[in-house]
């Protein structure tokens, strides 16, 4: 009998299968809807920082994007990312990196975070109509964020922190309702719709509090989703969340994909399922919390692109993540420059309207022809 030992690749561990098992997970679909979500970025991109208060010509704005003085120079990247003085620069590039630019990438960032938070939830609850928010996380945000506004005015400049804290707050009370000797997909879901729907009641209420005008529109903005005024603050604020956030929901990809095999046949397995429930479910509201911190509450996102993606790529996990990452800040880009230019390049008028009813008229429809296409919709 051979004693030979077993090299790492024929023994289907090291870095040889670690990279086949990633490069398993990639084909012709996912890779065409990558290029396809960046080419939107892009050319979404590129519209916004065309169009503004300050007057330059189309190519005089993309030539401010491609500004080597400022694409290649570090002070100028080390003032964006982390806040130092901004370098010298001519006045077109300084309008152009400095105002125009950190509304797409704050779109990036919300699209990304928004689509994975979905694609999580959406199998924790094995429910492909979950979104980031089925367990009460936007409207435990949008009370906290409306109760700051109206009654401690006073902490309005940590509304960001605030929303944070009041979408993982409500959050921990769902699945505190939801336990009982454990929770489950159907008492999460029905746990998270109780929240919300007191919690929303209980924001109606509060805007019969608020006599100022400005906070009442301050109140819409963050409850509805606005970019509006985003800026590289949002960016450093969002950034460290989100690489987290993705970081841990591609870790679990695999603990994702035996979610939906079902409890009984994930416990087979020996996962323990409350605990990666638990878990996951974290890794989702944080990413939920990061978008809610810097654009307030922008519906649908999170709920239609995971659909979009898995009718593409599938149901395997891996691909599906990847898919949202790319996927997510295509909508968000291209929503935006809707909310943005839409009623001036349709009716003459500067009026800019927040992102999330843009996003919201999207994803109704998108949603009503889902339900005359497909007979069974609902669970994954």
């Amino acid at each position: 009998m051979s004693t030979e030992p077993v090299s790492e690749s024929e023994s289907g561990s090291g870095p040889t299968a670690t990279t086949g098992r990633f490069l398993d997970g990639v084909d012709g679909a996912l890779v065409s809807l990558c290029l396809a979500s960046v080419a939107v970025v892009v050319a979404g991109g590129l519209v916004q920082v065309s169009f503004g208060s300050y007057s330059m010509t189309v190519w005089q704005a993309w030539a401010a994007v491609f500004d080597p003085q400022v694409l290649f120079n570090l002070r100028a990247w080390e003032a964006f990312l982390f806040g130092a003085e901004l370098p010298e620069m001519n006045q077109r590039s300084l309008i152009v990196w400095n105002i125009r630019l950190p509304r797409v990438f704050v779109a990036v960032v919300v699209g990304m975070n928004l689509a994975v938070s979905g694609a999580i939830f959406q199998a924790v609850t094995r429910n492909e109509l979950a979104s980031p928010f089925i367990l009460g996380v936007s409207s435990g945000a949008g009370l906290l964020i409306l109760l700051t506004l109206v009654v401690f005015s006073g902490l309005s400049a940590l509304l960001p922190l605030v929303a944070a804290l009041g979408g993982a707050a409500a959050f921990l009370v769902v699945y505190a309702i939801a336990w009982k000797n454990g929770t489950s997909p159907v008492r999460l879901v029905l746990a998270g719709v109780i929240v919300g729907t007191v919690f929303q009641s209980l924001q109606t209420g509060l805007f019969f509090f608020a006599d100022d005008i400005g906070v009442v529109q301050s109140a819409i903005a963050w409850t509805t989703g606005s970019l509006t005024g985003t800026d590289w603050e949002q960016v450093r604020m969002a950034l460290p969340w989100t690489v987290v956030a993705i970081g841990l929901s591609l870790l679990g990809a695999r603990q994702l994909n035996v979610l939906l095999l079902g409890e009984q046949t994930a416990r087979s397995l020996g996962m323990s399922v409350e605990k990666v429930r638990f878990a996951l479910s974290g890794v989702a509201v944080l990413a939920a919390a990061a978008s809610i911190a810097v654009a307030g509450i922008v519906g649908f996102v999170g709920l239609i692109v995971p659909h979009m993606v898995r009718n593409v790529v599938g149901s395997e996990y891996r691909k599906l993540i990847v898919g949202c990452l790319f996927a997510g800040p295509a909508l968000m880009v291209a929503a935006d420059v809707g909310a943005r230019l839409g009623l001036e390049l349709l009716f003459g008028a500067s009026t800019q309207v927040p992102v999330g009813i843009v996003t919201g008229l999207v994803g109704g429809p998108y949603f009503l022809y889902l339900m005359r296409k497909q007979e069974a919709l609902g669970e994954i």
